[in-house]
């Protein structure tokens, strides 16, 4: 790909960056989700050597689509497999690559998200960069690992706009550090809730005494339901929901969820991790519709390294911190979110976050900062 090109990604990524760093994430507005503590970054980066990377369409009035890339290290991944696992909620999609991982229990490349019709060009993206790495010259067999959600409702999905070259810049730019979050990478033309919805990250640090381990959930929000807030029934109160008139095309959708953790586990406790981030999914109002799409891949940055797991009955804290963690990405995809309008002149408004703050203090919910 040309530096004219990767400029223009750039550009356009940055340009959503600044906008949407305009919108506080959940806690800023003084909404706390759970117990345990965030880690530095509230992000999935906040598990170490965790890269995550997006490429962001955003062209006329019909393009709003993009790519987001998770690594679960910088190294070659075909290399230095991790333990992994997929969990599925709602079977409502094209998760490529997830039969292997069940076989196996692990992740050999990274993990990329995009649009419905955009998975099997992301797919030849993700094994394109794969084989060009110098130490992969005699490898015969790539299995992509390529999940997706159906953005047409803002997104000219059948364009397939989405490149090879897009997906390899995702995965090329991944970094640590802050994420951005809202409409971009893969969340640019989503809708959750009936608002726009996006990618969303937090995460959760343990205490000494629990092992001190990091949980992170990186997310692509995409569905529908009636929005809860922390306990605040923020979609029931606004009028708008699910099942207030009639259920239409931007109500229905998926959700897919990425969760990466330092803790030593193997595929089958990663397993039982990736079973409970769907719990935040209905903690937020979702219950899962006949046409979602609701995943979730796990992995761990430090299980291949051990020969000794986490004991199971030490894995409940980490289940929290799951759910915590996941949650709140849900919510911070929300909150990030701008304005969108696309294909058909059509607008999804960014969630009102001075409606759910009026509505917190309403219900005495509110953390008195």
């Amino acid at each position: 790909m040309n530096r004219i090109m990767i400029g223009l990604l750039l550009a356009i990524s940055s340009f959503t960056m600044l906008v949407s760093q305009e919108r506080p994430r959940v806690r800023e507005l003084g909404i706390d989700i759970g117990v345990f503590r965030t880690g530095t970054l509230n992000a999935i980066t906040d598990v170490p050597g965790v890269l995550v990377g997006h490429t962001t369409l955003v062209r006329g009035d019909s393009i709003r689509t993009g790519v987001t890339a998770i690594l679960p290290h910088g190294g070659n991944l075909f290399a230095s497999k991790v333990p992994a696992a997929v969990y599925v909620g709602n079977g409502f999609g094209k998760l490529i690559g997830s039969t292997q991982v069940e076989e196996l229990g692990v992740i050999e490349t990274p993990v990329v998200l995009t649009n419905t019709l955009s998975v099997w060009t992301a797919a030849e993206g993700v094994v394109e960069y794969m084989l060009a790495l110098p130490e992969n010259a005699g490898v015969g067999s790539i299995n992509p690992v390529v999940g997706e959600t159906n953005d047409g409702h803002l997104n000219d999905i059948r364009g397939r706009h989405v490149t090879r070259a897009d997906v390899i810049a995702a995965i090329q730019h991944a970094q640590g550090g802050e994420v951005e979050e809202g409409c971009v990478g893969a969340g640019t033309g989503t809708v959750c809730f009936g608002w726009k919805g996006g990618i969303g990250t937090s995460s959760r640090v343990l205490p000494k005494n629990m092992g001190t381990y990091t949980v992170g959930a990186l997310v692509q929000t995409n569905f529908g339901g009636i929005l809860d807030v922390a306990g605040v029934p923020v979609g029931k109160e606004l009028g708008k929901h699910a099942f207030k008139e009639r259920l239409d095309a931007t109500r229905d959708g998926s959700c897919l969820i990425v969760i990466a953790t330092n803790a030593p586990l193997d595929a089958r406790q990663l397993k039982r991790l990736a079973k409970r981030a769907t719990l935040a999914l209905g903690r937020t109002g979702s219950m899962m519709s006949h046409g979602s799409g609701d995943y979730v891949i796990a992995f761990s940055t430090t299980g291949g390294e051990r020969t000794s797991f986490v004991e199971e009955e030490s894995l409940t804290p980490l289940f929290q911190a799951v759910v915590e963690a996941t949650e709140e990405a849900i919510l911070n995809s929300l909150c990030k979110a701008t304005t969108t309008s696309g294909r058909r002149g059509r607008t999804v408004e960014a969630l009102p976050l001075e409606d759910v703050k009026r509505l917190f203090d309403a219900y005495g919910r509110s953390k008195q900062r």
